[in-house]
């Protein structure tokens, strides 16, 4: 069974920055795409950033530049390296994977930019 354990969020003021964490388990090939989304309150969730196992890389308008994402095939985990955070950043932040047809979901992190 797939589970992926998100890990990394917390408090952090505006400029700041901060490094997420998904790691996978359960997947039996590298063949996926991984990505994170975000759901602030209020508000749908909407995609952050993704990056496939061939290195295919999307990134939302809102964080390019700030953010960068990345993946360790062999340790079946995938980063989110944000900085310049903006108040307007802070959201749950959740682990997503596409395998096969599937899509799985962590259970979330939360990040807040706050002064």
């Amino acid at each position: 069974q797939v589970q992926l354990v998100e890990s990394g969020g917390g408090l952090v003021q505006p400029g700041g920055s901060l490094r997420l964490s998904c790691a996978a388990s359960g997947i039996l090939f590298n063949l996926n795409v991984m990505g994170w989304y975000r759901q602030a309150p209020g508000k749908e969730r909407e995609l952050v950033a993704y990056i496939s196992s061939v290195g295919n890389i999307k990134y939302a308008d809102s964080v390019k530049g700030r953010f960068t994402i990345s993946g360790d095939n062999a340790k079946k985990t995938v980063y989110l390296q944000m900085n310049i955070l903006k108040p307007e950043d802070t959201a749950v932040y959740y682990c997503n994977l596409k395998q096969f047809g599937l899509e799985y979901w962590g259970k979330g992190t939360l990040v807040t930019v706050s002064s």
